[in-house]
């Protein structure tokens, strides 16, 4: 009887939140799209490969411009400034965990090793969470190696040193503060690295780390956020008393929209604090993010996949971001264990459906290029990567496959 009443509520929520955006229910089979990865991650090392069979780990893949001719990835150097470098080698980690290839875990092994010297340098940015726990943090999982985790520690402490204590959040773009007159800025995507210095202070770092990861948690949903839920992109804090001079955007349409990738790395952000702190209100925040999202995906966007800003007034005409569906489908597998029945049978089936729609034709790279997923946006503003397929749409797309497959979810 419990069963038939979680299936019932599993198939009212799929119905009433797509009949408000006319989608058509897709089925997901996870072995085939997981068995899809691995083709594609193939393919993607067979243009990767030099001709004597080497690689040149120190060139990361980033991106598959939609005007490019070429199917492989235009690949970045391994270095702190470029923030998506840990991707590749954690889609990597990922396929191998799937299939135990060992190419794949070779492979794994020298693109991740290519980035150990970021987490002994003066720390650039908090994208040292995303740049070493996507890589690193995804090797230990499958070699619980002391190397590895000493990495992940030593990275850990470098995005401590960019805490404020007086403002209580970590200074995301050291870079920016003179230029745009930003004494102290945290971008919404910072909370996606506490999960590094979480995973740090359970596992033999620095205690204090969590303390630190709790506090920006805190002094971010005071400060981030308006009443409905929705985020801004930037804070700008006062570095003297710490006080919130505004909240502004940089990679979304204004300071005043709802910029899909932010708006996930927020409902992404607070679920995993919820999981490391068991602390509900960061649970009901996790909820509230999460909910206005779904609100403005309903009224916006013809199916599951968002625009990349949600006021962008061009409407449906306006180009997708494929990579917030998937980190938002990711976060709402977790977030659905977390919850009660009712709400969490919600936000699976909107989960199962979205990862659904991703692995339709119409968003699948396939043959078209060796990436998973095309129909991402990166940063609009500046002219950069719309409409492209981008590395870390992958990484977080097989990721919830992986998730889905592990929580036996269907």
């Amino acid at each position: 009887m419990i069963k038939t009443k979680r299936l019932i509520a599993l198939l009212f929520a799929a119905f009433a939140f797509s009949s408000a955006i006319s989608i058509q229910a897709q089925t997901l089979d996870i072995d085939r799209q997981l068995k899809y990865c691995s083709t594609q991650v193939h393919r993607a090392l067979d243009e990767l490969r030099h001709k004597d069979g080497t690689y040149d780990y120190t060139m990361q893949p980033r991106n598959i411009l939609n005007t490019d001719r070429h199917k492989g990835w235009n690949c970045r150097p391994a270095k702190a400034e470029e923030w998506c470098d840990g991707f590749w080698p954690g889609i990597l980690w990922m396929t191998y965990q799937n299939t135990g290839d060992e190419a794949v875990r070779r492979a794994a092994e020298g693109y991740t090793e290519s980035l150990r010297d970021i987490a002994y340098q003066p720390c650039y940015d908090h994208d040292i969470g995303f740049l070493m726990f996507c890589s690193y943090g995804k090797g230990y999982e499958v070699n619980h190696s002391r190397e590895y985790k000493d990495v992940i520690l030593a990275s850990a402490d470098s995005l401590a040193t960019l805490f404020n204590p007086i403002v209580g959040t970590i200074l995301s773009w050291p870079r920016e503060v003179k230029p745009r007159n930003w004494p102290h800025n945290t971008i919404m995507d910072n909370m996606m690295n506490l999960d590094m210095m979480f995973w740090a202070a359970k596992n033999g770092g620095n205690p204090l780390l969590y303390d630190l990861a709790v506090t920006h948690a805190k002094t971010t949903m005071l400060n981030h956020f308006r009443p409905d839920g929705s985020c801004y992109h930037v804070a700008v804090y006062d570095t003297i008393n710490g006080n919130l001079i505004k909240g502004v955007t940089h990679q979304g349409y204004a300071d005043n929209s709802m910029w899909a990738r932010g708006q996930s790395w927020a409902i992404y952000g607070y679920t995993m604090v919820y999981r490391y702190t068991h602390n509900k209100v960061f649970l009901d925040f996790a909820q509230k993010v999460t909910d206005v999202y779904l609100k403005r995906l309903k009224q916006t966007s013809d199916d599951l996949i968002p625009l990349w800003d949600m006021d962008d007034p061009r409407g449906t005409k306006a180009p997708k971001d494929a990579s917030a569906a998937c980190v938002v489908a990711d976060a709402l597998l977790e977030l659905q264990e977390y919850v009660g029945d009712e709400k969490g049978a919600e936000y699976k089936a909107i989960a199962l459906q979205t990862l659904a729609q991703l692995s339709t034709p119409k968003y699948q790279s396939g043959k078209r290029n060796v990436s998973f997923l095309m129909h991402s946006t990166g940063h609009h503003p500046a002219g950069s990567e719309i409409d492209a397929s981008i590395i870390y749409a992958d990484y977080y797309y097989l990721e919830a496959l992986m998730r889905a497959k592990r929580l036996n979810v269907r």
